[in-house]
């Protein structure tokens, strides 16, 4: 079932997963830092050297989404880990070595946010040969967790497809109840699609799936143009500056793969003039940012999906913990594994 939920409560979350931190991301810090926190006023404090020492990658610090879900592996971990926090700048080079300095550093576990999902078996195998647990986290090995080679090998992250049907659900619903979006009359959706990072599951899934659920809801489509915008804004708002070039007010949606492409979208909207008077264009992202949810209010934005940051790390850090010490990896918890060694975070459709 489809569940829809309201601006105001999903903004209550949002606001909650950045109480402590900055909605836009922080600078990018070194390449690797260590970070150990101290435990809950409530607990006995417990001494840094007994808490498991965990080395985490992110494919790079800068990515709108990823940003948050650093933030929530670090506030997870509080009180019941170290981490050793690296930057991998969408290097996929460079994160190989930095999984090699945290074996040789002692690590207990890995948690690691690939920056090729295809390098997982590579990963894997250096995991293996120190005989230290691996969590991959938000990007997938294409052919599944369960095929990296690697008992000790999990994944946390969502199920790619589920994005793109919920977007088409959201954009679907939306066009049948705005029939003024139909602005030559022909009774078709003309749309120009921003993808992510070509060859990752989820830009894939995403850009199939949305277009494939509005096809099957009975509107007919066509496909203006679609180009990759790497989930970068700045990217995102050059394309549609040339598409609105190209294609101007045939345009009659606006389709992208993430929340940071649909932010600079909207900025190459807003300097055409639109979102101004009755001139108008939909855009519909994924990820639920801050920044999108707060488009979504000014009515500038017709709606998001939201992939959720807080359990992403929060998923993330308690299996790799658990790992860690040696334990099931769910003991403690409420996630469940799917049949290709798995936990899926679930989307949700957000609209004003």
């Amino acid at each position: 079932m489809k569940k829809i939920f309201s601006f105001l409560l999903i903004g209550t979350m949002a606001l909650g997963m950045t109480a402590c931190s900055p909605s836009k991301p922080a600078a990018a810090a070194p390449a690797e830092s260590a970070k150990t926190e101290a435990a809950a006023p409530e607990a006995a404090p417990a001494a840094a050297e007994e808490l498991p020492l965990i080395g985490v990658t992110i494919y790079k610090y800068d990515d709108n989404f990823m940003s948050f879900v650093r933030q929530n592996i670090e506030k997870a971990a509080e009180g019941k880990a170290q981490l050793i926090m690296n930057d991998s700048q969408n290097d996929q080079a460079k994160q190989n070595d930095q999984v090699d300095a945290m074996i040789a550093k002692g690590v207990k576990a890995l948690a690691i946010n690939l920056v090729d999902p295809g390098a997982a078996p590579a990963i894997a195998d250096k995991a293996k040969a120190a005989g230290i647990p691996v969590i991959f986290f938000n990007k997938e090995y294409p052919e599944g967790t369960d095929k990296v080679g690697y008992d000790s090998a999990w994944y946390v992250g969502t199920s790619s497809a589920e994005a793109g049907v919920i977007q088409g659900e959201l954009m679907a619903d939306a066009w049948k109840a705005n029939a003024s979006w139909d602005t030559n009359g022909d009774g078709k959706m003309q749309y120009v699609m921003l993808m992510g990072e070509p060859g990752h599951p989820d830009a894939e899934a995403r850009t199939k799936e949305s277009i494939a659920t509005v096809e099957a809801s009975g509107i007919g489509v066509q496909e203006l143009a679609k180009q990759t915008g790497m989930w970068d804004a700045a990217k995102g708002k050059e394309l549609m500056e040339t598409w609105l070039a190209a294609h101007g007010e045939k345009i009659e949606m606006v389709v992208c793969n993430n929340d940071g492409m649909a932010l600079g979208a909207v900025e190459a909207l807003k300097a055409a003039g639109y979102f101004t008077g009755d001139k108008f264009m939909p855009v519909v992202g994924v990820d639920a940012i801050p920044e999108a949810l707060d488009l979504i209010s000014k009515g500038q934005m017709a709606g998001t999906v939201l992939n959720d940051a807080d359990n992403q790390g929060r998923a993330t850090i308690e299996l790799a913990i658990n790992a860690a010490l040696g334990k099931d990896v769910l003991e403690g918890t409420s996630w469940v594994l799917d049949a290709t060694r798995a936990v899926r975070v679930p989307y949700v459709a957000v609209t004003k």
